[in-house]
C-alpha cells in the first residue's frame, strides 16, 4: 500500500466517531476531528483524559471499537499488523523520555528506523548527517545518549522521528521533562521543523503555555471526549469549557487582589461598574475605551489585563472601569462592544478612585 500525501478532504488524519472503550469505561467518546498538512495543532487534557489512547488508534497499536481511523486517505481500522507497517512508518513519534538506545550511537539511533525499513547503508548515513543537521548536532554523531544533556536527547529523538519522512509527527509531552529554557528551544526547533518539512504536528500535552507557544489550534480533552476547540488565541481569549479554563488558570489576567475587594455587588452613587472584556482578532486592536467614552460621556479606565499574541493572532483580557453606573449607559456600552468582543462580564463595581 501506497499512502497518499493527503486524503480527499486535504487532512492528513482524519477521525470519525471513534469509541474506545475499556470495561464500561470511555477511553475515547464519539471523537471526530482533522489535521491538515502543515498544521501544529495542540491536544490538551488532564491525566487520564484519553490523550495517549488517542495517540495508540491514530498509530495503529490500539484499535476502536466503533468508528473510523483515516491517514492519509487510507482507513486503518481494520488493517492487518503488516499492513500498517507502512503506515507506521509515516508516523513520527517524539517521547517525554527520549527511548534512546543507550548501547548505540546517536547516528545508529536516528537510523534505526531506516535499517528496519530495509534501507542501504550509505543511504541511511546521508540522511543521518541531513537530520543532524537540521537540529543542530552535526557533531554529534558518535556520541552515546549519555554524554548529551536532555535538551540533546530530545534533539536526536526529533530527528529520529524525522528519519523515515512523516507525514505527521506526534509529540507526546516532548517538552515536559525539561526546563523552560530547554524546552523553549525545542519549541522553535518544532516550529522549524514545520516551517522546513511541513509535516503536520500534534503537541500532546497538559500545559497550555505549550500550546500557546507553538500551536494555531488546539482540542481541549476531558474524560474521553473533545469539550472545545478553536484557534489558540480565540480559546485563550474567551474558553467556553470549565476544562479549558481550569487549564488556563495561570495565563489569563485576574483582577488583583487590591482591586477585588473593592467590588461592590450593586450600583450606588460614586460607583462605577467594572466589565470583564475578551478580546479576539482585529477587534483587540481597536479603540474599546474611546467607544465607552462617546456613551457615557466619561473617561473608561483599563484597570488591569493586556493584550497577547499567537502565531500572529491577537488576544487579551481587559478589566475596564466604564465612568458610570447608570443601568442605562451600562446597558448601551454592552451592546455596542458585543460584536467586538467574544465575551463581555459586568463583574460588579468599583469606586471612581480605584
Amino acid at each position: 500500500m501506497v499512502l497518499a500525501e493527503t486524503g480527499a478532504t486535504g487532512a492528513v488524519v482524519r477521525l470519525e466517531n471513534v469509541e474506545r472503550r475499556f470495561s464500561d469505561r470511555p477511553a475515547l467518546d464519539n471523537i471526530s476531528l482533522e489535521l491538515k498538512r502543515g498544521e501544529i495543532v495542540g491536544l490538551i487534557g488532564r491525566s487520564g483524559a484519553g490523550k495517549s489512547t488517542l495517540i495508540r488508534c491514530l498509530n495503529g497499536l490500539d484499535r476502536p471499537q466503533a468508528g473510523r481511523v483515516i491517514i492519509a486517505g487510507q482507513d486503518i481500522t481494520g488493517l492487518s499488523e503488516q499492513a500498517l507497517n507502512p503506515v507506521r512508518r509515516r508516523i513520527g513519534m517524539i517521547f517525554q523520555h527520549f527511548n534512546l538506545l543507550s548501547a548505540k550511537t546517536v547516528a545508529e539511533n536516528i537510523a534505526l528506523p531506516l535499517k528496519i525499513a530495509g534501507q542501504p547503508r550509505a543511504q541511511r548515513m546521508k540522511r543521518v548527517m541531513e537530520l543532524l543537521d537540521l537540529v543542530g548536532l552535526a557533531d554529534k554523531a558518535a556520541s552515546y545518549p549519555a554524554q548529551l544533556s536532555g535538551g540533546q536527547k530530545q534533539r536526536i529523538g526529533i530527528a529520529r522521528a524525522l528519519a523515515p519522512e512523516p507525514l505527521l509527527l506526534l509529540s507526546d509531552e516532548a517538552t515536559s521533562a525539561l526546563d523552560p529554557e530547554t524546552t523553549q528551544a525545542i519549541l522553535e526547533l518544532l516550529k522549524d521543523v514545520n516551517r522546513q518539512l511541513g509535516v503536520t504536528i500534534l503537541m500532546i500535552t497538559h500545559e497550555m503555555e505549550v500550546v500557546r507557544q507553538i500551536a494555531t489550534r488546539v482540542l481541549v480533552l476531558d474524560a474521553g471526549r473533545i469539550v472545545e476547540q478553536g484557534p489558540v488565541a480565540k480559546v485563550l481569549a474567551s474558553p467556553q469549557a470549565e476544562t479549558t479554563r481550569s487549564l488556563l488558570r495561570g495565563l489569563s489576567p485576574v483582577l488583583p487582589a487590591d482591586i477585588a475587594t473593592q467590588i461592590r455587588a450593586e450600583a450606588a452613587p460614586g460607583l462605577q461598574a467594572l466589565l470583564r472584556v475578551d478580546v479576539y482578532g482585529q477587534a483587540a486592536r481597536r479603540p474599546l475605551l474611546t467607544g465607552i467614552e462617546s456613551i457615557t460621556g466619561r473617561p473608561a479606565r483599563l484597570l488591569h489585563g493586556g493584550l497577547n499574541d499567537v502565531q500572529g493572532e491577537p488576544y487579551g483580557r481587559l478589566f475596564l472601569a466604564i465612568g458610570t453606573a447608570e443601568a442605562g449607559a451600562v446597558a448601551r456600552v454592552l451592546a455596542q462592544l458585543k460584536p467586538e468582543t467574544t465575551a463581555t462580564e459586568v463583574l460588579g463595581y468599583v469606586p471612581a478612585d480605584v
